[in-house]
């Protein structure tokens, strides 16, 4: 089904439920409306499994996140469906893995020096297609206030697919400056040197207050802790006479963390003002491990655009009063690709006939009811992007055209180049530094399959056709060379 078709059906459908509510005196839509909860999904872009303090960083002070993570349930196994920004919020939106949608990685698939390319990448879509409908236009026609704030980067202007309302939204990976002026055609410019993290945090604090007598979706999607690296001066001055470790240890991003957290603690604030708190479901999380020169996620490998687990593992947890549980853990693996069907599922919306949703609710798990079947995750990026490191599969790319999943506690990674194999035990070798390929080839065989599989199912792209302009004697040569670095 597609979007228009889906609105299409949608109108009639709540039509008909209408009449025959009033027909049969049942309780009005809008009363219904009025006891499903407010869901606020906030998504911190780049930041890291252990950039906060609940998840053991000593440097980056986070007291009002931390707070609110006790309040509910923390999830130590939370994966980003992708190891880069759009390929991930475009699977959150569209309940869909990557082969579905096509959005692999930022702007081209060909990153890096074609010398260093064994082979020609699948070409990337940079817009999510209108046709492909979204939760937030789920929940629009099933009678939700739909708000987006911050970083969109999945087209021009979130409204063409689901929001009322759009603050700041457009395809930018990045704001051009986080003291006013913003230059972002959808954002009005503030006071002279206002800082964009707070801005944001008003601009979702009205909007709570605009609509809170209607139940809402806000997404919002602060643009912190991404680069451009800039903070106030006064919280960088105080963090470099804090002392951290070869983990923990930039000011700028210290500060940048810490106003995040200032300023999630004010929205809690306001929601708690308004008598919104009780009857709110909150979703915080990011869309990709953090970088990894600025910030290292040991004992996790690797960083943002990689697929070891510092590249797709996540901070993650789920607070909602009367519904989570305080200081609760779960380890049950987790995706984004699981956040579409739980939404609808909290809000009492049914999913569009036809809308394949790669993921599952995990409403079991967010409330302690229940389970849900253990199921592999999967991920796909038939492309390149350079930026490699110690400790990414190679020191010219950060990955090189491959798929992993995962199932249990074994992640198979298979990289197209030379068809080679990778297989950790992630609950004995959480860092993921030795290869079990060879030594357990059962396991190696069962996941492979099973990744063959999906991707069949999937119809996932796999590159084949061999890069005429790869030189093996380049290639040598720059990895010597970043070696002797």
């Amino acid at each position: 089904m597609n979007r228009r078709q889906f609105l299409k059906s949608t109108a009639a459908t709540v039509a008909t439920m209408s009449g025959t509510a009033l027909a049969m005196g049942n309780p009005k839509p809008a009363e219904k409306l009025a006891a499903r909860p407010n869901i606020l999904y906030i998504n911190v872009d780049d930041l890291g499994w252990t950039d906060l303090g609940f998840m053991g960083s000593k440097y980056y002070q986070t007291p009002n996140i931390d707070k609110l993570a006790a309040s509910g349930v923390v999830f130590s196994n939370a994966y980003a469906p992708a190891a880069n920004c759009a390929p991930s919020r475009a699977c959150c939106m569209s309940g869909q893995y990557g082969p579905r949608h096509g959005i692999y990685t930022v702007n081209n698939s060909d990153r890096g020096n074609a010398k260093y390319r064994k082979l020609i990448p699948t070409k990337n879509k940079t817009v999510l297609a209108d046709d492909n409908v979204t939760v937030a236009e789920v929940l629009q026609a099933g009678g939700y206030r739909t708000g987006f704030i911050g970083k969109w980067h999945l087209g021009k202007d979130p409204k063409t697919q689901g929001f009322d309302e759009n603050v700041a939204g457009t395809h930018y990976g990045h704001p051009k400056s986080y003291f006013s002026p913003y230059k972002n055609e959808f954002l009005t410019d503030g006071p002279k040197g206002e800082y964009l993290t707070d801005r944001l945090t008003d601009e979702a604090m009205a909007f709570c207050e605009n609509h809170q007598d209607k139940p809402f979706f806000l997404y919002f999607a602060y643009y912190t802790v991404h680069t451009p690296l800039q903070a106030k001066k006064e919280k960088v001055e105080t963090f470099q006479k804090k002392q951290g470790d070869d983990q923990h240890n930039e000011p700028r991003y210290a500060a940048m963390i810490q106003s995040l957290d200032e300023n999630i603690g004010r929205l809690v604030k306001k929601l708690d003002e308004l008598k919104l708190r009780d009857n709110t479901l909150i979703f915080l999380t990011s869309d990709n491990g953090g970088v990894y020169k600025i910030s290292r996620q040991w004992p996790l490998r690797a960083g943002k655009g990689a697929y070891y687990e510092g590249g797709i593992r996540e901070p993650m947890f789920v607070s909602w009063p009367g519904h989570t549980k305080p200081g609760t853990t779960c380890d049950v693996p987790v995706s984004g690709i699981d956040f579409y069907p739980t939404f609808l599922a909290a809000a009492d919306v049914d999913k569009p006939a036809g809308k394949v949703l790669d993921g599952v609710s995990i409403l079991p798990l967010i409330k302690g009811t229940g389970t849900i079947d253990e199921r592999p995750l999967f991920w796909h990026f038939p492309i390149y992007l350079q930026g490699g490191n110690s400790e990414t599969q190679d020191s010219i790319f950060r990955t090189r055209p491959g798929s992993a999943v995962r199932l249990g506690d074994w992640k198979l990674i298979e990289y197209f180049e030379g068809n080679t194999l990778e297989l950790y035990n992630l609950k004995d070798d959480i860092g993921e530094k030795t290869n079990q390929a060879k030594a357990n080839p059962q396991k190696t065989r069962q996941l492979h399959e099973l990744l063959k599989n999906w991707r069949k199912a999937t119809d996932a792209p796999v590159p084949q056709q061999k890069n005429p302009k790869y030189d093996p004697v380049a290639e040598q040569k720059a990895r010597e060379k970043k070696k002797a670095r």
